[in-house]
């Protein structure tokens, strides 16, 4: 394409609208399956460890090992006592016996640990020896001493005859000098290191851990304990990053955040590449006039950039470069895109470039809970928790996007759904790679409605060694997946406008509802808001509704607090209705932050952000649980909790009224 210059064409377009289109046309222009863009990253990388070193036995605890290592010495280094006893000629106590012991004579040494022999046993002579002392010259066996008796001061009685052999260590047994005790590629432990210490082996040959440099991009970014200004995040990504290297090998350099300045990131990068094997950044790699990171890279080194974007959900925007032999890769911003795409494409290069074998892949087989829609033409991941049902393993993805920070922690593992499909149907049995080969499936499952009251009998069952794996996804979808039985508790606050009744309406017949406490909902608003300050709900609402220009934050479709939004507004569908986050908190903070005008959320958490609350009803917040699960230990634990008095005392404190004291016969049923 060509751009006229004579006077009678368009003006051609300034430098910064030239960049914009160059950024809009090179972003994404070649997306490369996942297979494909790893290929073509390893392919361009040596894919060896990055050198060797010598550690001190006492600093070589995880490391990996350069060389095999045979011992250089027999272990034990020569014969030995392996009891305490005395040591003799096993031909001396052929006749020996209870009814008639064998009476030998004392040498006149006694052998104990570090002590040389100088004295022979001779026949018809025996030597004490202790535990762990050196076999004595012409000795064969060593008798205990509780098949002995003493005999005045120079003699012993044996009491059992002793085989060739008996009671004796001999050298080499444990180890042979010149076998092998470890091999390269290996990881030492506290039990390597013990191998090694036996064999008197001071200095071990390892891998050098590969260095690598920690970058991350944004105007937006602040460092954990700094004031966090608008619109502004904490950099989770960074830390988080540092760890998972360490995890495989690496030793993490962070240099921190660079804000989006051209100039002053290729001088980062620059920096990091002299100092560094390895360099990560974290953001800059989406499409956006303010991400020129990829730019940069492409001019620190050959071959350049290897791939940018990647048909993979999430990490679609990840950006591989190799710089002159060293890997530079950039991730997406998000913690999740980040996460995901370091396990998937860094690990494998980092672990080779530490030495460390491939990781290994633990899975698990589970049934989807729900159905799982991907996008085909993309290999997508799905994380997923894992529950046990009546039929074996469930996973239940947690939906929270690339953006949350709590998923990639809260998650057992994820299911891979293949580019070419649209999706896993509700019930298909999936394969679930762990995060974790060691992970423990919870004993309580609870999903349905969160409460931060929730947390006070969470603790007391954490305390009482009671795991529980708690999944905030609405009062309506906890009933269904409990109904599913995927789940052994579901939190409920759903009010039936035909009744006026809380929870109960909703029940049924195998399903037994245990009181929990009472939470207000009110409206709330920013302190002096003159269409609500003190105004009663229903005037407030009226005033809202006569005004365009006030917003309103509503609740996400299956929520307890949704059903009370819709009664209040009758057909009405005012501005900010179709807003619709999932938590009390999330509503509070759209109107803090002045993104909404009003929404309804509990009274702790309008406390909390600051806002103005104008009651509107008192909500029951309670457990729906299956009847044959009430016999269950821990649902009988979660019923303790719900009485206990530290439970009782943190929910008055955080301003809720707890119900009468729960149990099974006592609790609101659905007859």
């Amino acid at each position: 394409m060509s751009i006229a210059t004579n006077s009678g064409s368009p003006a051609a377009p300034a430098g910064d609208e030239l960049a914009q289109r160059s950024i809009a046309q090179d972003q994404f222009l070649n997306l490369l399956s996942r297979d494909e863009a790893a290929r073509r990253f390893q392919a361009a990388l040596s894919m060896r460890p990055v050198g060797e070193d010598i550690a001190p036995l006492g600093e070589s605890l995880g490391r990996v090992l350069a060389q095999t290592l045979q011992s250089p010495v027999d272990v034990p280094p020569f014969d030995r006592s392996l009891v305490d006893g005395f040591a003799l000629r096993a031909s001396d106590t052929a006749q020996a016996s209870e009814a008639a012991p064998l009476r030998l004579r004392l040498n006149g040494e006694q052998i104990a640990c570090g002590y040389a022999p100088r004295l022979e046993v001779a026949c018809g002579t025996a030597t004490l020896i202790a535990t762990g002392g050196p076999i004595p010259r012409g000795a064969d066996a060593v008798a205990m001493v509780e098949q002995t008796d003493p005999d005045g001061s120079d003699g012993v009685l044996v009491r059992r005859s002793a085989a060739p052999g008996q009671n004796i260590g001999f050298a080499g047994s444990d180890i042979a000098l010149g076998e092998t005790l470890l091999r390269r590629g290996g990881v030492i432990g506290s039990r390597e290191i013990g191998i090694l210490a036996a064999c008197g082996i001071a200095r071990i040959p390892i891998y050098r851990r590969p260095r690598v440099a920690v970058v991350s991009t944004g105007d937006e970014l602040v460092q954990p304990g700094e004031p966090l200004r608008p619109a502004a995040i904490y950099d989770s990504n960074a830390p988080i990053i540092a760890a998972a290297i360490s995890e495989n090998g690496g030793e993490a350099l962070v240099l921190g955040a660079v804000a989006d300045d051209e100039a002053a990131l290729e001088a980062v990068l620059r920096d990091a590449l002299a100092r560094c094997d390895m360099v990560i950044l974290s953001g800059g790699t989406s499409k956006s006039a303010g991400d020129l990171t990829y730019r940069v890279i492409a001019r620190l080194g050959s071959p350049g950039v290897i791939a940018h974007g990647v048909a993979l959900k999430p990490g679609k925007p990840l950006c591989l470069a190799v710089a002159d032999g060293k890997p530079v890769v950039i991730l997406p911003g998000f913690p999740t895109s980040a996460m995901f795409t370091f396990h998937d494409f860094v690990v494998p290069v980092l672990r080779a470039m530490s030495g460390l074998t491939a990781r290994d892949e633990v899975a698990v087989e589970a049934t989807a809970a729900v159905r799982l829609l991907s996008d085909i033409g993309r290999t997508e991941f799905v994380m997923v928790a894992l529950t046990r049902g009546e039929n074996g393993l469930n996973a239940f993805p947690l939906g929270k996007g690339s953006g949350s920070v709590t998923s990639f922690a809260q998650a057992d593992g994820f299911v891979t759904i293949d580019a070419l499909a649209d999706g896993l149907a509700q019930g298909a049995r999936t394969k679930v790679t762990l995060f974790d080969p060691d992970v423990k499936i919870s004993d309580l499952v609870i999903m349905g409605s969160h409460c931060v009251g929730l947390e006070a009998v969470l603790d007391f069952l954490s305390a009482r060694g009671v795991s529980v794996r708690s999944i905030a996804i609405g009062s309506q979808g906890g009933l269904s997946a409990l109904k599913r039985g995927e789940c052994d508790i579901a939190p409920i606050h759903l009010l039936d406008p035909r009744t006026d009744i809380y929870n109960a309406p909703f029940l049924s017949d195998d399903l037994i509802l245990i009181e929990g406490w009472r939470r207000m909902q009110g409206l709330v608003y920013r302190p002096g808001d003159s269409r609500f300050e003190g105004r009663s709900p229903v005037a407030a609402v009226a005033a809202a509704l006569a005004d365009p220009g006030c917003l309103m934050v509503n609740r996400n479709s299956g929520a307890g607090t949704r059903l009370l939004i819709d009664n209040l507004l009758g057909d009405a569908r005012p501005g900010g209705y179709w807003n619709q986050p999932k938590s009390h908190n999330a509503a509070a903070a759209a109107v803090a932050q002045g993104r909404a005008d009003w929404g309804v959320a509990i009274g702790p958490v309008a406390q909390a952000y600051g806002l103005g609350f104008l009651p509107l009803r008192e909500e029951h917040y309670d457990f729906a649980i299956a009847r044959r699960a009430l016999e269950a230990k821990p649902v009988r634990e979660f019923l303790a909790a719900l009485r206990a008095g530290d439970v009782l005392r943190r929910l008055r404190d955080a301003g809720f009224a707890p119900a009468s004291a729960p149990d099974q016969t006592g609790a609101a049923s659905c007859e």
